[in-house]
């Protein structure tokens, strides 16, 4: 009995000891090797500020600022530590509306921790913010924190710059960089080269006593972190270029994108209606974009690189170089016209006598010859069957960028419509295929869209002889030895540079004596190419390409004026005027531009067509 409650004894008493040795270790833990509950306290009594890097600046072309930085303040709460204020004096100082304020704080703190810094009043004037300060001590919990926001030196390149605004519940959870409150790019290259633009956010840890006031630096700055600013980045922008595209195409729908053929950098891109980026900074950003958005022009939609139309009749200089490779037609090729192409009871309008050549159907624009040359391609002999031809064809489009995203660095770009041999084949539902159902697109209307950024695209191949370089908005990115290597890249559209120079003679006579003669100088040798777009919602669209010099080319165009009527007659000479404004830093022929400055396709119901 006695060895019995002895070895209880042991027993308990062994217990009791690993009892305690567990504490003791778990004691140990906490003091040494775990600081979790020690920084909990530090965190206590401490605050973190966030300080937000700058932006990176953007320059055009020759080093003119267009995006800078200006100093706001944001105000914070921390819950727990705010007691009732006088929410009326608040709101005056802060320039807040007292109904909507109450309102908005109320959500946020039952929304939000009570122990963490919550954004109450972003973007906060200098102005407000040195009022603010002076009555601080009235408002417990509030404190401030600086950050910069976006500026634009011009009104300019709205729809290249892009915007900036708030971080979503998507941004956020897509990179752990940003927190609530944070700004992130949403359009255009501020979108396009975010990561570049945001630089690196740092801390400032600060000791607080206990009614929250700042007493010094937690350790001396030994666990602060400075903010790195973001890149500055040269665009290929021309600024001057820029705004008197603008200038050309205010109260008109449509849009002109200007290209260096040699390098693929982006001259100038307008969009029009435009709007002053400024209006989307600041304070009165939302107000600012909820106004914007409803206007019914559309002056956020960037036309340039989102807007699809039929290409008309410039898209008759990529069938002529087609039907040249393919071996359809010759330079010497002369074709019929008769006043259009006629088969069975499918008429095909146009306005020439009873033979075209070569240069003439382009010089002329005629619609007959390149349904011809049209018909040859779809009915090739090379080929097994007309889909084969169609889907050959077709790639050759895609080589020249029509149909697909050229890979720009713009945000929002969009690939156009180019349908696939299975789009007919489902169409036809299997019966053999017909080149005249097709045959509009011979002269760029039918199941065809293009953006005038493709268009201007296909304008500096056919200026180059054969090839082009992606075009691209940005020339170099501050600490970084070049910009991306594809814009480096040359891509071939798979026509013989042999075939190129006809070509390129018939867009000069479209100039010299054809379509398009508004758009001729007597000092610079410009090519182009007219084109006048069916529209079924009102008057046809006016589009115009070309590029000048002749020899060695600078400058690649496209233009597109919505309702406008005949290409040679708006398109051409905003063109002209733009290509002679880059080419000699100057404008001669002020009656033709008072005539496009005073052209309002918007507003009134002026004859657009002559």
């Amino acid at each position: 009995m006695e060895n019995k409650f002895a070895n209880r004894k042991v027993i308990i008493s062994g217990f009791i000891v690993l009892i305690l040795l567990i504490y003791i270790g778990r004691l140990f833990y906490l003091q040494v090797p775990d600081n979790h509950y020690k920084r909990s306290a530090e965190n206590n009594a401490t605050r973190h500020i966030i300080q937000y890097p700058s932006r990176g600046l953007i320059f055009d072309r020759n080093g003119e600022l267009l995006a800078y930085n200006k100093p706001v303040f944001d105000v914070v709460a921390i819950f727990r530590e705010v007691q009732a204020f006088d929410t009326t004096e608040f709101c005056y100082i802060v320039g807040e509306d007292r109904t909507e304020f109450v309102k908005k704080f109320k959500e946020l703190k039952r929304s939000s921790s009570w122990f963490r810094p919550k954004i109450i009043i972003s973007l906060l004037s200098f102005e407000r913010y040195s009022l603010l300060e002076e009555k601080l001590f009235k408002f417990r919990g509030f404190y401030t924190q600086p950050r910069t926001i976006r500026a634009y030196a011009k009104p300019v390149a709205a729809a290249v710059l892009g915007y900036v605004g708030e971080v979503n519940k998507k941004d956020i959870e897509k990179d752990s960089y940003y927190q609530s409150g944070d700004y992130i790019g949403i359009s255009g290259i501020e979108r396009s080269y975010e990561k570049e633009f945001r630089g690196k956010k740092g801390v400032k840890i600060f000791t607080v006593d206990v009614h929250n006031r700042i007493k010094g630096s937690y350790k001396n700055g030994e666990y602060d972190s400075i903010a790195i600013a973001g890149k500055n980045i040269t665009t290929t922008l021309d600024a001057e270029l820029q705004a008197y595209g603008e200038l050309l195409l205010k109260n008109k729908k449509g849009s002109l994108v200007a290209i260096d053929p040699g390098t693929g950098e982006i001259l100038a891109l307008v969009s029009s209606p435009t709007y002053d980026p400024n209006l989307l900074v600041g304070r009165n950003r939302a107000k600012n974009y909820k106004m914007l958005k409803n206007d019914k022009n559309q002056p956020l939609y960037n036309r340039a690189i989102s807007a699809i139309y039929p290409p008309g009749s410039t898209f008759k200089t990529v069938n002529a170089l087609i039907g040249l490779q393919e071996k359809v037609i010759t330079t010497r090729t002369v074709l019929p016209c008769n006043g259009g192409f006629r088969v069975g009871n499918f008429h095909q309008y146009c306005h020439h006598g009873s033979a075209v050549t070569f240069l003439h159907s382009i010089q002329g624009s005629c619609n007959a010859y390149y349904s011809q040359v049209f018909m040859r391609l779809m009915n090739n002999k090379n080929y097994d069957s007309v889909s084969i031809a169609f889907d050959s064809w077709r790639n050759y489009l895609l080589k020249f960028g029509i149909g697909r995203k050229l890979n720009t660095d713009l945000s929002y770009e969009q690939k156009g419509i180019l349908y696939t041999k299975e789009h007919y084949n489902k169409l036809f539902k299997g019966r053999a295929w017909k080149p005249l159902r097709l045959v509009s697109m011979a002269i760029g209307q039918g199941e065809l869209g293009i953006t005038p950024l493709q268009m201007a695209n296909v304008t500096a191949a056919i200026a180059n002889k054969g090839y082009y370089y992606i075009p691209h908005i940005v020339k170099g990115i501050e600490s970084k030895d070049s910009i991306d290597a594809r814009f480096y890249v040359k891509n071939y559209v798979g026509i013989d540079s042999a075939y190129f120079p006809p070509v390129i003679e018939g867009m000069e006579l479209v100039v010299k004596s054809g379509t398009a003669t508004r758009a001729y100088l007597p000092n610079i040798t410009i090519c182009g190419k007219t084109g006048t777009a069916q529209n079924p919602h009102g008057e046809d669209h006016s589009i115009f390409i070309a590029f000048a010099p002749k020899e060695n080319p600078k400058i690649a165009i496209s233009v597109y004026v919505e309702n406008a009527g005949y290409g040679g007659t708006w398109a051409a000479p905003i063109a002209s005027l733009m290509i002679e404004k880059y080419l000699t830093d100057s404008t001669s022929r002020p009656y033709m531009e008072e005539k496009i400055l005073n052209a309002d396709f918007i507003h009134s119901k002026e004859k657009t067509v002559e």
